[in-house]
């Protein structure tokens, strides 16, 4: 069996595959192929990859060879064989048309970000390892831009008090903010309409801010839920309470194959301490803040909003080594010690993961999403 592992480009920095990942791979009798200088910017040569088995080959030559792809980032069908296995992380939810495209050109697609939240899938959630990331690094990104201390202080010169920090959403990237902005030294809060976090969110020392009243669905996949109308003003007072007595809002909630909620409006930043941070983590979806541009950063009222949902990318090698674990665990599922493919749909992990094939969509969440568009 051919694996194939191809550079991402652009602004990507992680690789799906690091050298330490190869030579399990090779013992399970499969040749793996890197596209020239794929890990160069996770910290790893081609020089690397070749000592641990891999082979160095162009783009197109990985396209032609290989039974099974691996790319972060969704690849054009284009030069694709038919029957090709490829692992990626497709958002299918929203990238509806690259779907279609893989499906019509006969390509089997598995996306690791549609793997169930279980047990078993702990070990292949991408998802999961990949927020773990972001709510770190998002975390010293704001308290490099933020002109305050996060701990408190107490010298001759008077005592600085402790930054408050203030993070909406209490999954892995809210909690893993919390815990970091905790061992700064911060007062950190943590809004959630999920009151099952409430315990979670005190036991790594944050204050849980509570709304009676909100809906709570646990089939979710540790997303929030759309809430009522009452709810949500009682949501948007509370919010902007808070919000403008802290220094740093992190911002994280996101409700699958939708755009991100409103959160923090246009009246709280104007009302929030000049110098504030808002980190925006669902930027990629719309964004928390009513402010946000994707991929940017902006000053109104001298508020610093940094949209940005790609926070594991500036931490290329740990991230790739996560992800790498994450792949060859998913690989596990269908390729045996002998190297060979065995799609087995009856598998929860793969019958959920599994996207497009033999040019079928196969996943009913995104086939009604589609017909719904072509509506």
């Amino acid at each position: 069996m051919i694996l194939g592992v191809l550079r991402e480009g652009g602004e990507e920095n992680r690789v799906a595959l690091l050298p330490e990942g190869v030579s399990a791979l090779t013992k399970k009798k499969i040749n793996v192929l890197i596209e020239s200088d794929a890990g160069s910017s996770s910290c790893a040569s081609n020089e690397e990859y070749v000592d641990a088995g891999a082979q160095i080959q162009t783009k197109e030559n990985i396209l032609k060879q290989s039974d099974v792809i691996l790319k972060i980032n969704p690849p054009e069908a284009e030069g694709i064989p038919s029957g090709t296995i490829l692992l990626t992380i497709l958002n299918p939810l929203v990238n509806t048309k690259r779907v279609k495209e893989l499906a019509d050109a006969g390509i089997t697609t598995f996306s690791l970000d549609m793997v169930p939240r279980s047990s078993r899938a702990q070990a292949v959630d991408i998802l999961s390892s990949m927020a773990t990331i972001a709510g770190y690094k998002a975390v010293l990104v704001a308290a490099s831009k933020l002109p305050n201390f996060f701990p408190m202080f107490m010298s001759a010169s008077g005592t600085i008090k402790p930054s408050k920090v203030l993070i909406l959403g209490a999954g892995v990237a809210g909690l893993q903010a919390l815990a970091t902005a905790k061992k700064l030294g911060a007062v950190v809060e943590v809004f959630d309409v999920r009151t099952a976090v409430k315990e979670e969110v005190m036991s790594l020392g944050g204050k849980f801010v509570e709304i009676e009243g909100s809906k709570d669905d646990s089939a979710a996949g540790g997303y929030a839920v759309e809430q009522d109308e009452d709810y949500k003003k009682k949501q948007a007072q509370l919010i902007h309470d808070h919000a403008v007595k802290s220094n740093v809002v992190i911002s994280t909630a996101q409700i699958p194959g939708r755009k991100a909620p409103i959160l923090i409006r246009k009246e709280t930043v104007e009302a929030m301490a000049p110098g504030s941070v808002i980190i925006d983590m669902a930027a990629g979806s719309g964004g928390n803040c009513e402010l946000t541009k994707k991929d940017e950063t902006i000053l109104h009222k001298q508020v610093r909003i940094i949209g940005n949902s790609n926070y594991p990318s500036k931490m290329p090698a740990d991230a790739s080594k996560m992800l790498g674990v994450n792949f060859r665990n998913f690989m596990n599922l269908f390729i045996n010690d002998e190297g060979i493919i065995n799609l087995d749909f009856e598998d929860d992990i793969l019958k959920s993961s599994c996207i497009t094939h033999e040019n079928e969509i196969k996943n009913e969440r995104v086939a009604e999403v589609i017909d719904f568009e072509n509506q």
